[in-house]
């Protein structure tokens, strides 16, 4: 699942208002809303590992049909599923950290913060610890299978006479620029998700949060 399946989860829920919601309006939401943050968490955890397993397992069948000539597809699986087992682990700490079901309206508010802050860190971060792995895995798939005659109907060296070719070299620049932009359009739609949903949700469980400290 793209970063961009998790923003449009969140554009389909009501947009915060951040320090000037209404605390009626909080605690009466508060249950609806922490659910559906949940859920829209798990939904893109588990797609995202479940896509990468399965583009691992590509990998994994056509280096087992290469035989010891695609031994450097290992390396892009490794990377893949470092990726996969990340959003795994995201899975299995989000449940650990879920407060129990009876417990006070203060502790699950405290422990919505934490995870919005939590994931907040990620779409900050993940520019550097997410893509260039990817990146590079699929470098390394494409370029092994290139060099390997009779299962991709490429000659050995395909890619470097390619190099050589000055209309394909143009392309092979406009491609790289293109996944640069909608890469950027990317951080660019995270960062909009932190100004417009997460940072005024934060705010608006930090003010309700207050509240509850006030009156005990």
């Amino acid at each position: 699942m793209e970063w961009s399946d998790y923003e449009a989860v969140w554009k389909r829920q009501e947009l915060p208002t951040g320090a000037d919601a209404d605390l009626a309006t909080l605690k009466q939401t508060f249950e609806a809303k922490r659910r559906k943050m949940r859920g829209a968490l798990f939904a893109r955890d588990m797609l995202t590992a479940t896509v990468g397993l399965f583009v691992s397992a590509v990998m994994g069948f056509a280096w087992w049909q290469m035989g010891k000539a695609g031994w450097p597809i290992a390396l892009a699986v490794v990377l893949t599923l470092g990726v996969v087992g990340f959003f795994v682990r995201e899975c299995i700490r989000a449940h650990g950290n879920r407060p129990r079901p009876d417990a006070s309206l203060l502790v699950k508010v405290e422990a919505d913060i934490a995870e919005l802050r939590h994931q907040r860190r990620l779409l900050v971060s993940i520019m550097p610890w997410c893509y260039p792995p990817l990146i590079v895995s699929t470098v390394i798939f494409g370029t092994t299978l290139s060099r390997r005659p009779g299962h991709t109907g490429m000659p050995p060296g395909f890619i470097f006479d390619l190099l050589r070719n000055p209309l394909t070299l143009a392309w092979i620049i406009i491609l790289t620029g293109a996944s640069a932009f909608f890469i950027s359009l990317a951080w660019r739609a995270n960062r909009d998700e932190l100004r417009k949903q997460i940072d005024p949700r934060i705010t608006e469980l930090e003010k309700l949060r207050r509240d509850i400290l006030s009156g005990s």
